[in-house]
């Protein structure tokens, strides 16, 4: 029972985060930066310390408490994280919500599901899985069938993408093709799929805050199990780090284009853009909220990360679909990140059987 709640939280939380970009379709007049930065605020800044004061009483004590090294690693990545998650945007931007989600996910899934592990290789933990403790177990072998698998529909993702370049470039030009950039798109992409990695390492760099969140609520509940929502604590000093990076650059965008206009611009829909763009950093927020209910089922090892990825990524494929992102495109294109996303939602019952041995 524990491993079926632990596979729906994180599909909940891949479905908040393959549809968070989707409210930033119905901003208009704003450039990228404006509307980013906005949703960033809200997703960074503003809710996740109110999801920890609803659920973990004293939340702010934790932190306070909390020694300084482990708080400025936990910031550390993520201000890395916020780096991949600048250039996630990016990514959408220019091949679209299916491929870039596909591409940069599907890097992030094999990154933080792998480097951890062999960092306990070097580092060992109690608790804590080493690759060594993956490969030689027989639930290990099957998460890293399932992580071949999800890498094998990366690629025919990937190969869709040059065939939809391709597809696209011998029509007309249309908005969709005129943003379609899969050269730039692909190096923002890798970059992105890297140091997107970095937030499970920020979960991790920032474990005792959850521990001491979890054992707090143990005292109160005993024979209760796992507190859910015992991450929260963390989340808010990994999204200082995000918010950090993220507002930066989109201050410096603004500088550069000229756009600070934008947020107070009355020819534009300014209440509406407010608030698609509050939706879209809520909605974003809340794919962690669930990943670390998933996590607390589940532990915060390669098959809580894979799980994740690949939900977000067969849920952002799906809304491709529904956005007409593959209508311009020719059958065998389409079959190709059909196929794609085949190999994902393998990937994600292969981890999920392989978890289930452990």
């Amino acid at each position: 029972m524990q491993i079926i709640f632990g596979v729906l939280f994180h599909f909940i939380g891949g479905f908040a985060s393959g549809s968070f970009y989707i409210p930033f379709k119905k901003v208009k007049g704003w450039a990228w930066e404006s509307y980013w930065i906005v949703g960033g605020v809200f997703s960074w800044l503003i809710v996740p310390p109110i999801a920890a004061y609803l659920t973990i009483p004293g939340f702010a004590e934790i932190i306070k408490q909390t020694n300084g090294s482990i708080l400025a690693l936990t910031y550390f990545f993520g201000i890395l994280w916020g780096i991949g998650g600048l250039t996630y945007g990016l990514g959408v931007r220019y091949l679209g919500v299916s491929l870039g989600s596909s591409i940069i996910l599907g890097l992030s899934s094999v990154f933080g599901a792998l480097l951890p592990s062999i960092y306990y290789n070097f580092y060992p933990k109690e608790g804590r899985d080493s690759f060594n403790d993956i490969i030689g177990s027989s639930w290990g072998q099957v998460v890293l069938i399932g992580l071949i698998i999800c890498v094998v529909g990366i690629f025919f993702c990937g190969k869709a993408g040059m065939m939809k370049e391709k597809d696209l470039g011998a029509k007309a030009a249309t908005k969709e093709s005129a943003e379609f950039k899969i050269g730039l798109g692909l190096v923002v992409s890798i970059v992105s799929g890297i140091l997107s990695a970095c937030f499970a390492f920020g979960i991790d760099a920032g474990k005792d805050m959850a521990n001491e969140a979890n054992a707090a609520w143990k005292l109160l509940n005993p024979g209760d199990g796992e507190f859910l929502f015992q991450n929260n604590v963390t989340y808010i000093v990994i999204l200082w780090g995000g918010l950090t990076t993220n507002l930066i650059w989109c201050v410096i965008l603004n500088t550069k284009n000229k756009t600070f206009g934008d947020y107070t611009n009355r020819k534009v829909p300014m209440l509406s853009n407010y608030i698609f763009a509050a939706l879209a950093g809520t909605t974003w927020f809340l794919q962690f909220f669930f990943y670390g209910m998933g996590e607390s089922k589940l532990g915060n090892g390669a098959s809580s990360w894979i799980l994740h990825m690949a939900f977000i990524i067969l849920v952002a494929n799906v809304w491709g679909l529904v956005l007409k992102e593959w209508t311009s495109v020719s059958k065998k294109t389409f079959r190709t990140v059909l196929l794609g996303i085949a190999c994902i939602i393998i990937s994600i019952m292969v981890v999920g059987y392989g978890n289930s041995l452990k």
